[in-house]
């Protein structure tokens, strides 16, 4: 017989959905019960239903509650290998593009946004491209805007940066005081930061790359689909996808879809 955490789990998210609109309902059951053992400890509750109720009568909660549903993990260049394959075999196919679109969902506190900003300000195309970075977490949102990271991560994006096919040092894209790094602002003015969920809203512009990389793994099947489904509409003929390395369109619906482009890199073409 379910215990009490499972009987509870889909009436919080329901309640979750009904009073604020974001919809958990189709995320990964394991993924969501670590998350929620995490913020019954963090709010001091001892049970989902009473985690529910503050949620239900306390806003500021829910958007404590947001910071452990969705999304924080976040490095720049992570992955490495990912970046290269993006410059040395997606970006001759980008070059042809008059003016490019680029979509990164679930874009978290912006780590990816500037590592493909970077990568495309090197290869002469930034100033001619929209980067449209999404993300459900109006906090998350706020962070990517700022571009401002702790000094301390700075070496390990530094040396990923390099292992990406940096053409020059990470230090010229930022600057150093406080303990923090800001990322130069020149890198937003191509990025338009906006709240957008995959598992209500609908395609929004037709783009030439999707990146959206680690975030279907904290899908359930169903919710999966619909993503990918939505990252189809939005691509232009022979676009390109890009997911994180334990990601995979194999089981999807939308398999027929896409054409593996850089099999060990997860980059797919649409067909």
């Amino acid at each position: 017989m379910p215990g009490e955490f499972d009987i509870e789990l889909p009436l919080l998210l329901e309640a979750i959905h009904l009073k604020y609109s974001y919809d958990f309902r189709r995320y990964a059951t394991s993924s969501l019960k670590r998350r929620l053992e995490q913020a019954l400890q963090n709010f001091d509750c001892r049970s989902l239903s009473a985690l529910q109720e503050r949620v239900l009568r306390e806003p500021e909660v829910m958007r404590g509650l947001l910071a452990h549903l969705t999304v924080q993990v976040s490095e720049m260049f992570r992955d490495p290998s990912f970046y290269r394959a993006l410059r040395d075999r997606v970006v001759p196919y980008l070059r042809t593009y008059p003016s490019l679109k680029v979509w990164i969902p679930g874009c978290a506190t912006g780590e990816e946004v500037y590592s493909l900003a970077i990568l495309l300000r090197e290869e002469g195309l930034l100033e001619r491209t929209l980067i449209y970075a999404t993300d459900i977490n109006p906090e998350a949102l706020r962070k990517a805007e700022a571009g401002i990271y702790d000094l301390d991560r700075i070496a390990d994006f530094s040396k990923a940066y390099c292992q990406a096919g940096g053409r020059a040092s990470l230090s010229d894209y930022y600057t150093a005081g406080y303990d923090a790094a800001v990322f130069d602002k020149t890198l937003r003015e191509s990025v338009l930061f906006s709240d957008h969920s995959l598992a209500t809203d609908s395609v929004f512009a037709e783009v030439q790359l999707v990146s959206c990389r680690n975030v279907l793994i904290y899908f359930d099947r169903s919710l999966q689909d619909r993503a990918v489904a939505l990252f189809r509409d939005a691509l232009c003929r022979k676009g390109f996808l890009g997911l994180g390395a334990k990601e995979t369109l194999t089981f999807s619906n939308q398999a027929a879809e896409f054409a593996e482009f850089v099999r060990e890199e997860r980059i797919y073409q649409k067909r």
